[in-house]
């Protein structure tokens, strides 16, 4: 069942005295991994009013990880295209294909984006597909 208002859900357990600094932290992260990001000014009253300011590197630093901790509606987040898997032969309960899967298969026959993936070697124009690059 979706949660309609995370943040009414979220506050209590954030301002309950009980729960360890680490707990909170994981919860603020869970709200800002389901909602996409956060304001900045949402972000400092929820640190601010949990009182952790000196762990609120552990939220921020995740935008090195391309998490989107700010939303900013400026910011164009690159979607990579999916495959049409409709015809593959699947099982019961294994019918999504993560992202992950289009992403290697595309690096393995060399289609990946360069501006979107410039750290990814290209293969050499004599490689014949039979070795590792």
């Amino acid at each position: 069942q979706k949660v309609k208002d995370s943040m009414r859900v979220l506050l209590p357990v954030l301002l309950n005295k009980s729960h360890e600094s680490y707990d909170k932290i994981r919860a603020i992260l869970l709200y800002i991994f389901s909602t996409n990001g956060t304001t900045q000014e949402n972000l400092d009253k929820l640190i601010q009013n949990v009182q952790i300011e000196s762990d609120s590197d552990m939220i921020r630093n995740w935008k090195y990880l391309d998490v989107p901790v700010i939303s900013s509606p400026a910011v164009q987040q690159h979607e990579h295209p999916r495959r049409d898997r409709s015809s593959e032969e699947t099982f019961q309960l294994s019918r999504w294909t993560p992202v992950i899967k289009d992403i290697m298969e595309d690096a393995i026959e060399n289609k990946l984006d360069s501006k979107d993936w410039p750290y990814c070697s290209h293969c050499p124009p004599t490689w014949n597909g039979s070795g590792a690059v």
